[in-house]
């Protein structure tokens, strides 16, 4: 007998061998059903887990993301079953389970249109009514590629060659005539998925490289019930009229031209004044709080990325002008700005007097991302970013921290995005030690550090291995899109090495030379990441304070004209330039649903009666007719909108 102690310490008695899904029916009926995978002393495994010792037991349902992956893990593979029924020449890429639900690549001459889709819906539905048990089994490296060619399997066969030089076992998951290449975990059978649905078919390339074959995504979602698939779609179709992809087109904020490049966009008239906007809002934010600017440039020689470590690390990243073997000097545009910031603090000797210091810039950066990433405003090639370098002693490192994270949480409140976002503690993995600089030691020392000060500040994080930059921990505030694909919006990074690399020292009070720690910090993040956010948060309807276009004046008729212009006048000396006078001999009602279509805040209608009292009638946005009020009223109250950044 084994002893088994279950969800809220209660211990119980099992036969040694008792697999998990039976431990679940002992317990009800109710959780039987509802269970798709567990929690083994931390570990997640597979129901059919036997238990062969002492051990802690979680049962996990569809409640829990853990068990969602698997779940939506478990529908991949009832969609590649499903295709490869239909179309057996297909060749199987991945199929991952993803924010949202899950998707599968294949390489097939057949083209998933609509109709075909709904042709593989079809089949996953028998493929779950057959209930096809899911059942584990390893192979060795060897026999394992020979399957995968003998059935010419190529992606899954070069797969596996790179674990074949490791001796590992390779694991498959069986169901059915159907089998996978996985390492799991799974639901036990197939038929515990019955609420799905196959929602698009998209081009991926083979690893997200342009220079590997385009194959065919098909993407799905898939609950427990009907009702919550239901009110998913209904969700689908809401973030598909947000989507900033969509909507910052059609309100023409930014465009991007083909021949110009991927991930390269252009931000038009109304786009360019929101980021402006925001520039001058961090900027001045961060002035406020002690951080003095810096201007550096967009590239530099080799030597200087050999120095930091990128030349290493992340040249694969980078856009490298220039061939080692052949020119005296290759440069490289520049994919942060820390070993630029770090040659002012260079510039002469450093006292702890001198200490902290916060250099800020409003950097462009340039990062080589792969083609298949490249999305809207979220993943871009060339963006701009509220970047900054704090250097500090040991003993400040806590409260300058604490500083960073209080100025990002000011922007999220400002924007209306705090309530949006959630923490992620990025650590390094030491499993695959080449990715990163410095020791064990070192790094446990930086991480150690990150643990005290988050803990004593009191957020909730989540821990992310392997999402470190490569020479230091980082508190990462992560959002997601409309779509629920998650992204890094704002970095605070604690670093103790690359001060070393660069000889960054200061006396400290007793005389000695130390090397100062170092934040890296965003405030606001990329703002072009961020203006995509705002777009979908907002659906293009932005806070007053950000609108490109805040008052759109509206004349009734031609001798009401010169009353519009005396009202822009006055907006504009009161320090409010970003109004409209619409002259078009259109009637009222075309003017004013084309200004709400294009999101203006406020419209206000002059006519003969607002033209000889000195008045406006005012429309506000989402809220209809706000009645007749003095030009000068008007004037002052969106003023203090816009002062006090008001969301509304």
């Amino acid at each position: 007998m084994i002893n088994v102690t279950l969800k809220g310490g209660v211990v119980k008695e099992y036969e040694n061998g008792t697999s998990v899904m039976e431990i679940a029916k002992s317990l009800g009926a109710g959780l039987f059903k509802a269970a798709c995978l567990a929690r083994v002393d931390g570990e997640v495994c597979d129901l059919r887990t036997k238990l062969e010792n002492d051990c802690q037991v979680e049962i996990l349902t569809f409640d829990e993301d853990e068990a969602k992956k698997t779940f939506w893990h478990t529908c991949s593979h009832i969609l590649a079953q499903a295709v490869k029924r239909l179309y057996p020449e297909t060749k199987l890429a991945i199929g991952p389970a993803v924010d949202g639900g899950f998707y599968y690549d294949f390489d097939s001459e057949i083209s998933f249109t609509p109709e075909i889709l709904e042709k593989i819906e079809a089949e996953m539905k028998k493929i779950v009514k057959e209930g096809l048990v899911l059942e584990q089994f390893d192979m060795d490296a060897a026999d394992a590629i020979a399957l995968m060619e003998s059935r010419g399997e190529s992606y899954k066969t070069e797969l596996i060659k790179e674990h074949a030089d490791k001796g590992e076992k390779i694991s498959f998951y069986r169901q059915g005539e159907f089998e996978e290449l996985c390492a799991g975990p799974h639901l036990p059978d197939t038929s515990r998925v019955k609420a799905f649905k196959l929602t698009s078919c998209t081009g991926a390339y083979w690893r997200g490289d342009s220079k590997n074959k385009m194959l065919q995504r098909i993407y799905g979602t898939a609950f427990t019930k009907a009702a919550d698939l239901e009110a998913h779609l209904l969700q689908l179709e809401e973030a598909k009229k947000r989507d900033h992809n969509k909507l910052g087109r059609e309100l023409e904020i930014f465009t991007t031209v083909d021949y110009i490049g991927q991930g390269l966009p252009i931000l038009l008239p109304k786009g360019t004044h929101i980021i402006q906007t925001l520039q001058r809002f961090v900027e001045d934010e961060e002035k406020r709080r002690g951080w003095l600017r810096t201007k550096t440039p967009l590239m530099a020689k080799s030597d200087l990325y050999k120095i930091s470590g990128h030349w290493d690390h992340y040249q694969d990243g980078m856009f490298v002008l220039g061939d080692e073997e052949k020119d005296d000097e290759v440069f490289a545009l520049r994919p942060m700005t820390c070993p630029f910031q770090y040659q002012a603090y260079l510039n002469r000797a450093r006292s702890y007097r001198d200490l902290p210091m916060r250099l800020g810039e409003t950097s462009t950066l340039f990062r080589n991302e792969a083609s298949g990433e490249m999305h809207g405003l979220i993943r871009v090639r060339q963006f701009t970013i509220s970047e900054g370098h704090l250097m500090c002693t040991p003993e400040q490192l806590e409260d300058e921290f604490r500083g960073c994270l209080d100025l990002c949480i000011y922007m999220l409140k400002t924007l209306g995005l705090y309530d949006d976002v959630s923490y992620r503690f990025s650590q390094w993995d030491p499993a695959d030690t080449d990715k990163y600089i410095g020791t064990p030691e070192q790094w446990d020392e930086a991480q150690g550090i990150m643990y005290k000060i988050l803990d004593n500040i009191g957020i909730d994080y989540k821990i992310g291995i392997g999402e470190a930059a490569f020479y230091g921990p980082k508190l990462d505030i992560q959002i997601k899109n409309v779509h629920g694909k998650e992204d890094t919006l704002i970095t605070i990074q604690i670093d103790q090495m690359l001060a070393e690399k660069f000889g960054m020292e200061y006396v400290d009070k007793d005389g000695t030379k130390k090397n100062p720690y170092i934040i890296h910090r965003t405030s606001i993040g990329c703002y072009e990441r961020t203006l995509a956010l705002l777009i979908e948060k907002y659906a293009g309807a932005f806070p007053v304070w950000l609108a490109p276009e805040k008052v759109r004046i509206l004349p009734i008729a031609d001798r009401h004209q010169d009353a519009a212009y005396a009202v822009k006048k006055a907006l504009y000396e009161a320090g409010i330039d970003d109004v409209d006078v619409d002259i078009r001999s259109e009637k009222l009602g075309y003017k004013l649903r084309e200004a709400q279509l294009e999101k203006v805040p406020y419209m206000l209608v002059i006519g003969d009666k607002e033209a000889e009292e000195g008045t406006v009638s005012v429309r506000k946005r989402g809220h209809g007719d706000q009645g007749s009020m003095a030009a000068e009223d008007f004037i002052k109250l969106i003023k203090e909108e816009i002062e006090t950044r008001v969301i509304w």
